[in-house]
């Protein structure tokens, strides 16, 4: 299902569709209460032409209950769509960072990260900083570790789409491990949330745990390919800055080098995920590396080295740069890095557009500047 959604754009042929329909075909075979796979299959069928299919997926997704349903997603609507109108003064800002260094699964916590909780409390306490990001700190949502759950995370992401209108401003930084594609039978990428699965509790489940770690992994992670759809499907405002200080790394969940399944590697976010997630008006995503590079944490920094040089780079001009003018900076400052402890490290932009006007320190309308 995860991978027939990362295909599906509003300006997908009709070919693409038929992929994707084929996809959800093979997910409703294989789980046939998976009530998501259906409610997208009606959607799609009807996209086709194909009404007597699309009402017999429809009543199956009824029967099994939906989520996606229950919302009305549409993977053909954009909720900002491209727009040449500019956008006008920021009414409201609102956030979501999470940070996550400490998991529940015991492999996952053998390459626990030192720095990911830190980073996203310092970029929380940035973001609400009068002088600097100017957020409203009861608009700013902070999920650490053990907070830092699917379902608490995917909670949240529902709240900004709640809240959040077509003139307001939304961030949402994620810093966790990941997955690579290789880890997921479908090549799907996976954030690696607080109470990810990739064993059982029980030692003595080990041997049967490295056969079906990739069904732990489906039934308990978070895809990327979600956030994408909120972004694209469900967030109206028409600025928003999607942050990843994520390695997809699969040793990073895999445990020792003996634990790691045979041909897993460094890889980025999916350039399909990547764009899904820019689709429409004012989108901007900064990654922190691209793909078969880690992202690296330094105990002199005592952050991330994507989020240390975005600190600094947001901390310039008092938050009044967009995000677009920073980047070079965070870019050759991370590389530099990186080489100097012989790694590579480059981080990754992608704009929609009118991405590149926003201004995380903009000041909402209607609230006094700062002084300096």
């Amino acid at each position: 299902m995860v991978q027939a959604l990362e295909r599906v754009r509003p300006d997908s042929s009709q070919p693409v569709i038929r992929d994707s329909v084929a996809l959800l075909k093979h997910a409703t075979a294989e789980c046939p209460n998976l009530g998501d796979a259906w409610y997208y299959r009606s959607v799609l069928e009807r996209k086709l032409g194909n009404t007597r299919l699309a009402d017999y997926s429809l009543e199956k997704a009824t029967q099994v209950g939906s989520e996606a349903m229950r919302q009305q997603l549409d993977p053909f609507k954009l909720a900002a769509p491209p727009s040449t109108v500019p956008l006008g003064p920021v009414r409201q800002k609102w956030a979501l960072v999470v940070g996550i260094g400490q998991f529940k699964d015991r492999y996952i916590n053998r390459n626990p990260l030192k720095y990911t909780k830190g980073d996203a409390k310092a970029l929380a306490n940035l973001l609400t900083n009068p002088k600097v990001g100017r957020f409203n700190p009861a608009n700013v949502q902070v999920l650490t570790d053990s907070q830092a759950t699917t379902r608490a995370i995917k909670e949240d992401l529902n709240w900004l789409a709640r809240e959040a209108g077509p003139d307001d401003l939304v961030v949402i930084y994620i810093s966790t491990h990941g997955t690579s594609r290789e880890m997921d039978t479908r090549d799907v990428n996976y954030l690696v949330t607080y109470d990810t699965e990739i064993v059982s509790p029980s030692p003595q489940q080990d041997d049967q745990d490295q056969l079906h770690y990739q069904d732990r992994l489906y039934a308990s992670a978070l895809p990327m390919v979600d956030v994408a759809n909120e972004v694209a499907n469900r967030l109206s405002a028409r600025r928003v800055a999607i942050i990843l200080d994520t390695c997809f790394s699969g040793a990073a969940v895999a445990g020792d080098s003996q634990r790691t399944a045979p041909g897993l590697t460094y890889s980025s976010v999916s350039s399909a995920t990547l764009n899904r997630m820019r689709q429409g008006t004012g989108r901007v995503i900064l990654a922190a590396s691209q793909g078969n590079q880690e992202s690296l944490e330094d105990s002199v920094l005592a952050h991330g080295y994507f989020t240390y040089y975005l600190l600094q780079g947001l901390q310039q001009n008092q938050g009044m740069d967009s995000l677009a003018k920073i980047f070079p900076y965070v870019q050759e400052q991370v590389s530099s890095r990186a080489r100097a402890h012989n790694h590579e490290q480059t981080p990754v932009l992608a704009v929609s557009d009118q991405g590149a006007q926003i201004v995380l320190g903009a000041v909402p309308a209607g609230t006094a500047a700062a002084s300096p």
